[in-house]
């Protein structure tokens, strides 16, 4: 039995964010994009039992149930080299997936138990796994490359792969949706997820061409617990005699877990916290925002000069979307660079989506909410409509 090439009636995608302690989903009508239900299964402990739960929604779905489910896609958060773009799974798919849960090990291990979990469910049901690092695949050689021999680079498959691509992929192109501009090759946008992780990523022509994070998450910008770019001889100076004598695995847990804003405030990784702290004159709260919104101001001006200019700068995430302090404190200073705001729009723009620059401003400066899972979805869609597949096909993973 095949699935017909482009679904009729109420079929349903389902959406996966599997964690490592937390299962996000989404429920999607497939033909018409409309979102029929979201869910949360947090701090899990029994992945089968959490994931039990899903499907038990989507057995309650009305119009048939699980047989409404005509595909399942996954966030998958490091696709390495291997994976330029979302893929249908199957088992060689599930093996490239399974190479990168070292270099990912909060994530793709839970990503996997997703799928497989699913399949065993729904054996022959469309699977999709979009990444997280595919949109930043586009990002050229003198961009990725650490300046370490190439030899042990290739070897150890160190370069700089990106994250929170399936974000910075929705509000790039949701940003030229809602200015009614057309896809072109010299269109230069950059994107800033802040959220409890950070990045930002510099666009050219719908292709990154850069971006913050590097082999890891910790690279870039400051966040919420973690320390963004360092002098790599820090960490073997606080192993050794004449520093603090760590392990690796405290000097890892301390630039991941107790640095940031954490860190430098000593008071809390929560931004809102932190303004009103600083309301009160607390100096370690006045610290960690200017040490955060500087390293901001930094690359977005590296970024303006990779590109040759930018037509359009996005705030995205929690605090993207919900910080106007933030916002006004990051671009205060970029004005010759055609970063203008709209002081008293930006200020009345919380959660949603607008444009917050002023008219004189060279720069269309923008605030959209961003949806992983909205994203997902359409990847989904549009591998689910792009051939029919064999019943020998269905049959695998």
């Amino acid at each position: 039995m095949e699935n017909s090439a482009k679904p009729q009636g109420e079929q349903v995608v389902v959406v996966l964010n599997c964690g490592s302690s937390s299962v996000k989903y989404t429920f999607y009508d497939c033909s018409s994009g409309r979102e029929i239900l979201r869910g949360l299964e947090d701090r899990v402990t029994d992945y089968d039992a959490a994931l039990e739960k899903v499907v038990k929604k989507a057995s309650a779905l009305p119009g048939g149930g699980l047989e409404s489910v005509c595909a399942i896609g996954h966030r998958v958060v490091h696709g390495g080299r291997k994976f330029r773009w979302p893929h249908r799974v199957n088992d060689e798919v599930l093996e490239g997936i399974q190479s990168y849960c070292d270099l990912a090990p909060l994530h793709n291990p839970y990503n996997l138990l997703g799928i497989k979990f699913w399949a065993s469910r729904l054996p022959g049901v469309l699977q999709v796994a979009v990444f997280d690092t595919s949109f930043h695949s586009t990002i050229p050689p003198h961009a990725h490359h650490y300046a370490i021999p190439l030899k042990v680079a290739v070897e150890n498959r160190i370069r700089r792969y990106g994250f929170h691509g399936i974000s910075h992929h929705y509000v790039h192109d949701r940003a030229i949706e809602f200015l009614e501009y057309h896809y072109r090759k010299d269109l230069n946008i950059i994107t800033c997820h802040l959220g409890a992780g950070c990045s930002i990523a510099a666009v050219k022509g719908g292709r990154c061409i850069d971006t913050s994070m590097g082999f890891t998450p910790l690279e870039g910008l400051v966040m919420g617990t973690r320390c963004g770019d360092l002098d790599p001889a820090v960490i073997p100076f606080l192993m050794s005699s004449e520093g603090e004598e760590m392990t690796l695995d405290e000097v890892n847990d301390l630039l991941n877990k107790k640095s940031g804003l954490a860190g430098l405030s000593d008071l809390s990784s929560d931004v809102r916290d932190l303004l009103k702290a600083r309301e009160e004159r607390h100096e370690g709260a006045w610290l960690a925002l200017a040490v955060f919104t500087y390293r901001l101001k930094k690359y977005i001006g590296a970024y303006h000069a990779a590109l040759g200019g930018t037509d359009i700068l996005v705030f995205t995430a929690g605090i993207g979307e919900n910080s106007p302090e933030i916002r006004a404190e990051t671009l205060e200073g970029l004005e010759k660079l055609g970063f203008i705001l709209n002081v008293g729009v930006n200020a009345e723009t919380r959660g949603t989506e607008g444009i917050i620059s002023s008219k004189e401003s060279p720069v269309k400066i923008l605030v959209i909410p961003t949806d992983e899972d909205r994203m997902i979805f359409k990847e989904t869609v549009r591998i689910l409509e792009r051939r029919v597949w064999t019943a020998e096909e269905q049959g695998k993973i």
